[in-house]
């Protein structure tokens, strides 16, 4: 569905991906591993048009993408969530993931601005499918609070439910478990696998190896920009330079 091939962006003297080739099949979760400061958020910059590679090139479902605007990309079906919260504070949890649900929208903005019948109706129609999308991620209960009320981890479930709204193809999840308790974490596991058993195809970035390990079909993991090692999430984990590149830095840590 998506692929990566010969990805290079440099930022100065620093290259932050370094000759990056990769493959996302359809129907599968692909996760994308490394230290802080490895490349994956680039990755994910690149894949959704933030930043333009330097060289190489990003196809979806066959189609090259990296010359395209990041509004252009999302139309085609490609959501994500981000490493620092990008959330609109102010609005309502509810308000925030009828954001994610305007593209698909038919009124227009006049319509919108002047609430016309079409657009009015819509927006009751945004409404319900927003509510459900909450009611998926147990968050019923906040959808008229404040998005910047929720607690962190919370916050990180409803940027999941506002790319959702968006009805991707691809969803690209940048640390979701980031914040969750463990048995959250093990909820969240369980959701994102029937997100697949729907249809959706996921990229993951996350730092959770138990996460990892128990959700991915597939580990690509980097270092200083580089792959430097795929396959599946056991072969992976057993890979000497990855354990002492990045498993092995928590083993140090807890000595």
């Amino acid at each position: 569905m998506l692929e990566i091939k010969e990805l290079t962006k440099s930022f100065g003297g620093l290259i932050a991906v370094n000759r990056v080739s990769l493959k996302a099949r359809e129907g599968g979760i692909l996760a994308l591993i490394g230290p802080n400061g490895a490349g994956k958020t680039t990755i994910f910059n690149l894949i959704t048009g933030v930043s333009q590679p330097d060289e190489g090139a990003i196809f979806f479902q066959g189609r090259r993408i990296n010359r395209l605007l990041p509004f252009q990309i999302a139309a085609l079906g490609i959501s994500r969530t981000f490493q620092n919260l990008e959330l609109f504070t102010n609005l309502t949890v509810v308000e925030n993931v009828m954001v994610g649900a305007y593209r698909k929208s038919r009124a227009g903005f006049w319509k919108s601005v002047f609430r016309r019948p079409g657009a009015t109706k819509e927006d009751r129609l945004l409404y319900q499918e927003a509510l459900g999308l909450l009611d998926q991620l147990g968050l019923t209960l906040y959808a008229d609070e404040p998005a910047g009320n929720l607690p962190f981890g919370q916050q990180r479930l409803l940027e999941i439910a506002r790319a959702l709204a968006a009805r991707p193809k691809i969803l690209l999840l940048d640390e979701p478990a980031a914040g969750l308790n463990p048995n959250e974490s093990r909820e969240l596991a369980v959701f994102l696998r029937g997100l697949v058993n729907q249809g959706y195809s996921l990229i993951l970035v996350e730092h959770d190896m138990e996460t990892v390990m128990s959700l991915a079909d597939e580990v690509v993991v980097m270092n200083f920009g580089t792959v430097i090692a795929s396959g599946e999430p056991g072969e992976v984990q057993q890979n000497t330079e990855v354990i002492a590149a990045y498993l092995g830095e928590e083993e140090e840590e807890a000595c």
